[in-house]
């Protein structure tokens, strides 16, 4: 049990060290307050948790027979990302030549910064395939397969909302820097930028 609990923690680690969109919102909201970057990360984790249930119970199979059903739930996933890389954009240009007042005016309410976290990991049909193919790999031998299915989804969730956190802890050691209006509408117009990007690959992606 101890040795599959250092291997599924391990894997956790690779899988949050993967760059993605929830990374990159993350970091992007971090730039704002430790506040929202840290409930960016709280909503990410929920989505996380959740896909980790419908997986538990099977339902993630249902997503991944129907065709149709996984290029809708595609299309949505792609419609969000660039809607955040349009959001982040639009910051970006308001924010030219503005000073830091500018971007405290532009903060999302703790709720905003949640529902984004969340929104974005829910639109996003390969998490949910994702879930399917990782937790099962984990249950031990002879374990009930539900409860341990959900125990883990939820230690895969805490454990990431420790690893995340050091993104946010990290970007907030970094605000002498970071708050600068030039560096940071330059970083929101990067992350705005490769949003976009992961938008349109998801939308592509067949």
């Amino acid at each position: 049990m101890l040795t599959t609990l250092i291997a599924f923690l391990g894997a956790c680690t690779l899988v949050a060290a993967s760059p993605g969109p929830s990374t990159v919102l993350i970091i992007k909201q971090s730039l704002h307050s430790r506040r929202s970057g840290f409930l960016t990360v709280l909503g990410n984790e929920t989505g996380v948790f959740v896909w980790g249930v419908v997986a538990a119970f099977g339902l993630t199979a249902l997503l991944t027979a129907s065709e149709l059903a996984y290029d809708v739930m595609r299309i949505v996933g792609a419609v969000v990302l660039v809607w955040f890389g349009v959001q982040a954009l639009r910051q970006a240009r308001r924010a030219k030549g503005e000073h830091e007042t500018a971007w405290e005016g532009t903060q999302k309410s703790g709720w905003a910064s949640y529902r984004g976290g969340l929104l974005l990991n829910l639109a996003n049909p390969k998490a949910a395939v994702f879930a399917l193919s990782f937790l099962p790999q984990f249950v031990p031998e002879g374990a009930p397969h539900l409860p341990a299915m959900i125990g883990l989804a939820a230690l895969w969730a805490v454990y990431e909302v420790g690893y995340y956190g050091l993104y946010v802890w990290f970007v907030g050691r970094m605000k002498n820097v970071l708050s600068r209006a030039g560096v940071r509408r330059r970083l929101e117009q990067v992350s705005g930028g490769v949003l976009l990007l992961l938008g349109v690959r998801m939308a592509l992606d067949s």
